[in-house]
This record gives C-alpha cells, sequence and structure tokens, in this order.
C-alpha cells in the first residue's frame, strides 16, 4: 500500500473516455477537482454507445504534447488497452495501461509515462482512485537508464 503525500495543484491533469469509461471518468473528474488540481474534461460528455476509444485518446494525447512538462493524460475504455495503444501512436506521449498501485509507480519513475490508460471493466471507483493518485504524485526518475531508454523509443519512427 502506497501513501500519497504530495499533490502538484500547479499541474494541469486532461481525462477523456468512451462509453464503457463513461461513468468511471465523470466520477474521476469530480475526485481530482476536490484535490485542487486543475482537471480538463475532454469527453464524451454523454453516454454515447456508438462513440470510438481512439477520438478520446488523440483528445488527451495531444492536450499533454502542448506542455509534458505541466500536463498529465488520463483515458479511460472498457479495457484500457484501446486507449493505450492509440494514445502510444503519439510521439511523445508514454501511455501505461494500469491494473496496480505498484505497477503504476514504476511506469511513473521508470517509464516516465505521462498519460495513464484505465480499464473501467476490471477496476472499481475505489481502486481507480488509488491508481490516479499515485500517478498524479509520482516523479519521473532522471537516472541516465531510464532517459537512454526513452531516447530509444523516441528513435522509432
Amino acid at each position: 500500500m502506497f501513501r500519497v503525500t504530495c499533490y502538484n495543484v500547479n499541474m494541469t491533469i486532461f481525462i477523456a473516455a468512451d462509453h464503457r469509461g463513461f461513468e468511471l471518468k465523470n466520477k474521476l473528474v469530480e475526485y481530482i477537482q476536490e484535490k485542487n488540481i486543475r482537471v480538463e474534461d475532454l469527453g464524451n460528455f454523454q453516454l454515447d454507445p456508438l462513440d470510438d476509444y481512439p477520438d478520446f485518446a488523440q483528445k488527451v494525447a495531444e492536450a499533454v504534447l502542448q506542455n509534458p512538462q505541466e500536463f498529465l493524460g488520463i483515458g479511460i475504455c472498457g479495457s484500457g488497452n484501446g486507449i493505450a495503444v492509440s494514445a502510444n501512436r503519439h510521439k511523445g506521449i508514454y501511455c501505461g495501461l494500469a491494473f496496480d498501485e505498484s505497477q503504476v509507480k514504476h511506469m511513473r519513475e521508470n517509464d516516465h509515462i505521462n498519460m495513464l490508460a484505465l480499464p473501467s471493466d476490471y477496476l472499481d471507483f475505489e481502486e481507480a482512485k488509488k491508481l490516479v493518485d499515485i500517478f498524479i504524485t509520482t516523479s519521473a526518475l532522471k537516472q541516465e537508464k531510464y532517459l537512454r531508454r526513452l531516447k530509444k523509443i523516441d528513435q522509432v519512427v
């Protein structure tokens, strides 16, 4: 179990979800706002069973890329994988699919994820809150080996 101790209230979190993540997204928006962190809801704004996760992954990825030092993103779909695959098509986005607290901490520290993909079919609200807390409060490690690995990823065309 991790203790969340510090929120960066100067950051902005962009969040979006398709129909399967719609309800969880709305709850997380309120939860993040209660922490006095800026959160920008990028949709969907109504439950639409015909919407598509790539549209929401793209909105969040493009928003994060405006200022990757200050912005983080959260995308939600049923499996989480659709959001992760779609978001990672954007150069400069490092999106990790999360199921576990220690996994999120590792991905933030070592893999420098700037976008979190949440699987609404596999997480309840309480679990999702814990993952979001760790995502928001964990910093990327700056050791050479992590930076070297990111550079190699960025060289892939």
